[in-house]
């Protein structure tokens, strides 16, 4: 065991902290990070001025509670398509540790396929639910549902979207994250796609 004054030491001789963080590199941030970063902090506001507005002015905004409910559902929603960006949402890949590599990898591109109708299938259905719901009402705030249902279909076909571009990066790798679970999002990327979103 390293004793403690051997351990790099953070406070210089002068007394201060001299602890320098990395640089933050955002250049890989998706666009649909920073339109749910948006609805979050506006969510973050409104929740804020519901809380102002309760506890200090003992007269709560009525509205604030449905907006903030709208807000983080599309949050969620805008938010999900990170997760399929990265191709990081939950998955089981257990069984491809010990079945032969060509089965792996065939299943594999099945449940890229999959995905891909999923989403496709959910942007379909949104669409169908805003038809339907063409006059609906918000409770409270005289505003359209299907402005809450559009987010939500922008989110789907986001996912849609992120979920074709992912399967194009497996086919041209040869390989997912479920075959090669020590895969980072680097990785996944040829080079020079990886250039090209870095640029």
């Amino acid at each position: 065991m390293q004793a403690i004054d051997d351990l790099p030491h953070v406070m210089g001789d002068d007394g201060e902290f001299h602890a320098q963080d990395e640089a933050v590199d955002l250049s890989a941030t998706t666009p649909e990070a920073w339109v749910a970063l948006g609805f979050f902090w506006v969510l973050g506001v409104t929740v804020f001025y519901q809380f102002f507005t309760r506890y200090v002015l003992n007269d709560s905004a009525a509205w604030t509670e449905e907006i903030a409910r709208y807000l983080l559902v599309a949050t969620v929603f805008i938010g999900a398509s990170i997760g399929v960006a990265k191709n990081n949402h939950i998955q089981v890949d257990f069984l491809y540790r010990h079945m032969p590599a060509g089965v792996g990898r065939w299943l594999a591109r099945l449940v890229d396929a999959l995905r891909i109708l999923f989403f496709g299938t959910a942007v379909v259905l949104t669409i169908e639910m805003m038809l339907k719901l063409r006059n609906a009402r918000m409770t409270i705030v005289d505003l359209p549902m299907n402005l809450v249902y559009g987010v939500a279909g922008i989110g789907f076909l986001a996912m849609f979207l992120r979920s074709i571009w992912v399967m194009r990066i497996h086919l041209r790798r040869g390989y997912t994250v479920l075959e090669r679970v020590e895969s980072t999002m680097h990785d996944r990327a040829p080079d020079g796609l990886a250039t090209q979103q870095n640029t």
